[in-house]
């Protein structure tokens, strides 16, 4: 037990996997029966990712779906340091952590370096553009809280202006996976709750189409699951292009590849996923082609074993795989759960990380209150088998109490979904703010 109250364990991202792991060793470490740990985030809060659409949409009230990184580290009994990763001594052992400025440029926190014995990075991931023109300068993209909020904002200020002087509303989302499908279905859901709160002409005055370069939409489900959604998309009003890559963006819209083009005033780029850009200064880690950092089956990056990466930013493939595996809230989880399990018993005795198994439990996406899919992956009694409707509503909610539960605890966990249940039925559907 010294052994490990004299660890600094070092967790970098204050995603899925980042801060159940912080939360979990620090609970330890509360208990004096861990290492002291400390969580790095750029943020000031989590909100868990498959969340971001409806933040994103205004269907869900940011401030009931988040947890605040200094709530959660006095709560849980770890140390939480705001900032940005910007470089990494792996010889000295230490993070560097970027300087904090004010909107207005006064420096408020300057760069920093902290210590550690063990670093686990899960700086996550974010959309890619593929270096496509225009998207950069044009578009909103939705991988994070801030993200989300700057796109609500946006969308509000087009919103008011339809509502008062009739003007049309074109949206076009480039990405047919989860984020994109559900993103359409929040954003139409929006327009028809409005109409309750007077604006009556607004589902009329809003197109929304969605954009896939590939053949079909959620290209990691089964078949039927992508087939039944285009056509619940399509049946809502949804216009729905596959098998389209885009060659560029300009205020206007989309430029198509094979000439054409599509007219959108707010534009959303939720295609393909890389790793950050800082993944590539980090004192020689070994990265991926698409830029994460490749790990050993114990989670272990390949040139230090003292550092390890788990969720988007890490890239495994398993020895039964020819690739790595997907860049989900689901893998993320399981390895943060595989480093809670091991990670002390290594420290403690020295003893060798277990390989990491996955197991693949389907996948889930929900159309708001319209529908949803779910795919039971193979593992199970049901393994194979295609949910749809309340059963795999259901399920999704389940995901997002499970995640609550492992990070405030079971009865806590319990309270947030009552008190949600509560803001549901008291406040508007809608941010009307």
């Amino acid at each position: 037990m010294n052994q490990l109250k004299d660890h600094n364990l070092v967790v970098v991202g204050g995603g899925v996997a980042g801060l159940e792991v912080a939360t979990a060793f620090g609970r330890r470490s509360k208990r004096g029966a861990g290492a002291s740990v400390t969580l790095v985030d750029r943020d000031a809060s989590h909100i868990w990712k498959p969340m971001l659409h409806k933040i994103a949409a205004g269907t869900a009230n940011t401030s009931q779906q988040q947890t605040t990184f200094l709530a959660q580290a006095r709560a849980a009994g770890f140390t939480f340091q705001p900032g940005e990763l910007s470089g990494l001594d792996r010889k000295a052992r230490e993070v560097e952590i970027a300087p904090i400025h004010a909107p207005d440029g006064r420096l408020l926190v300057p760069a920093r370096r902290l210590a550690y014995n063990k670093l686990i990075l899960a700086v996550g991931s974010q959309a890619n553009d593929f270096g496509t023109p225009g998207v950069a300068e044009n578009c909103f993209m939705i991988d994070s809280r801030r993200q989300a909020d700057a796109f609500n904002n946006e969308l509000r200020i087009r919103l008011l202006q339809c509502i008062a002087q009739k003007d049309k509303l074109s949206i076009g989302i480039v990405g047919g996976g989860a984020t994109g499908v559900e993103l359409a279905a929040e954003l139409l859901l929006l327009a028809e709750a409005a109409t309750a709160y007077g604006a009556y002409d607004l589902p009329s005055l809003i197109s929304i189409t969605l954009i896939e370069s590939g053949p079909r939409l959620l290209a990691a489900f089964p078949e039927d699951i992508s087939q039944f959604t285009r056509e619940k998309l399509e049946t809502l009003g949804i216009r729905v292009m596959t098998g389209v890559p885009v060659n560029a963006a300009d205020p206007d819209g989309f430029q198509l590849q094979d000439g054409s083009r599509v007219p959108a005033s707010l534009k959303v780029w939720a295609a393909g996923v890389k790793a950050p850009e800082i993944l590539q200064n980090l004192d020689g880690l070994e990265l991926s082609r698409s830029g994460q950092l490749i790990v050993r089956a114990s989670l272990q990056t390949t040139i230090d074993p003292d550092i390890y990466a788990i969720g988007d930013c890490a890239s495994l493939t398993l020895s039964d795989a020819q690739r790595p595996l997907p860049p989900t809230a689901q893998v993320a989880h399981q390895q943060a759960q595989h480093l809670i399990r091991h990670l002390d018993e290594a420290i403690e005795i020295g003893a060798q990380l277990p390989d990491f198994q996955y197991k693949n439990l389907g996948s889930i996406v929900s159309l708001g209150e319209y529908d949803a899919f779910a795919s039971l992956g193979q593992f199970g009694f049901f393994k194979g088998m295609s949910l749809r409707g309340r059963l795999a509503q259901l399920s999704h909610i389940m995901l997002y109490r499970s995640h609550q539960a492992r990070l405030h605890g079971f009865w806590r966990g319990s309270l947030l979904w009552i008190i949600d249940r509560l803001d549901a039925a008291l406040r508007s559907s809608i941010r009307l703010d």
